[in-house]
């Protein structure tokens, strides 16, 4: 019997997280935005890719995507938060909100399924991108790291769940899009870039180690290397789930 109500519990939540799924991605494509992302985001790294000397593989004359992976979390920096600045402001400014306040859908599955339809999109654009090792593949004459690239996807994608968190959290405190936009590129940059620069300043050598962990960075890299550590899966899934967490608890005292 619990289990039955178990059962059906949990078919009603999927239920009304595929229905903001829907309605989100439905979104993102009936405009500019999800295809403009995804455009963005393969015109710039095939640019860094294949036509740019300094970071370009063909001129470098290794079969490698480092520079690949080495540029792309400085520019979903940008296209993940012009993502996300409207999922809630856009609610607070149209009078929307008040209507899913009054819903019976839980604030939790709103911000869990605004979450999944963000990451649908960004694994859409990243799958485009598999065009990028193809070609690698097809140019190299040794074969490619397919174990270390495998890994770096896995990274990057993580690294993307807490960008869109960090995103949807902004956006629930921030009624203006723009402001949102501004604040969560700011959050994600200081998650990403900031604490491994603190951690090169020689006053703080002795604590450089501890004070690199707090930062996506160091994890990031240590996933791309292609060694997937339990402890790196942890940090990444905890700091996405405060993020929620935050988000959840902001839209309910909202």
């Amino acid at each position: 019997m619990i289990f039955l109500l178990f059962s059906r519990l949990l078919v009603i939540l999927q239920l009304n997280m595929f229905t903001i799924i829907q309605k989100e991605l439905r979104q993102f494509f009936s405009g500019l935005l999800g295809y403009l992302t995804i455009g963005v985001f393969l015109l710039i790294t095939g640019i860094l890719l294949f036509i740019i000397p300094e970071s370009g593989i063909l001129d470098s004359g290794y079969a490698s995507m480092d520079s690949f992976f080495a540029i792309a979390p400085y520019i979903m920096l940008f296209l993940i938060p012009a993502i996300t600045m409207k999922s809630f402001s856009d609610e607070y400014r149209n009078g929307t909100f008040e209507i899913l306040k009054t819903s019976p859908l839980p604030i939790r599955d709103l911000v869990l399924g605004k979450f999944l339809a963000a990451m649908a999109l960004v694994l859409m654009a990243l799958l485009c991108t598999l065009v990028y090792v193809y070609s690698l593949a097809a140019l190299s004459t040794d074969g490619i790291d397919t174990g270390g690239i495998a890994g770096a996807y896995i990274g990057l994608f993580l690294l993307c769940g807490i960008y869109v968190a960090i995103g949807l959290f902004t956006s629930s405190i921030q009624q203006n899009a723009v402001t949102a936009f501004l604040l969560s590129a700011f959050l994600c940059y200081v998650a990403y870039a900031l604490f491994s620069s603190l951690a090169t300043i020689e006053a703080w050598k002795a604590l450089g180690y501890y004070i690199s962990l707090i930062g996506i960075k160091y994890h990031f890299e240590n996933v791309s290397r292609g060694f997937i550590d339990s402890r790196d899966l942890v940090y990444f899934l905890s700091v996405i789930s405060l993020f929620i967490y935050l988000t959840i608890t902001k839209i309910k005292l909202k």
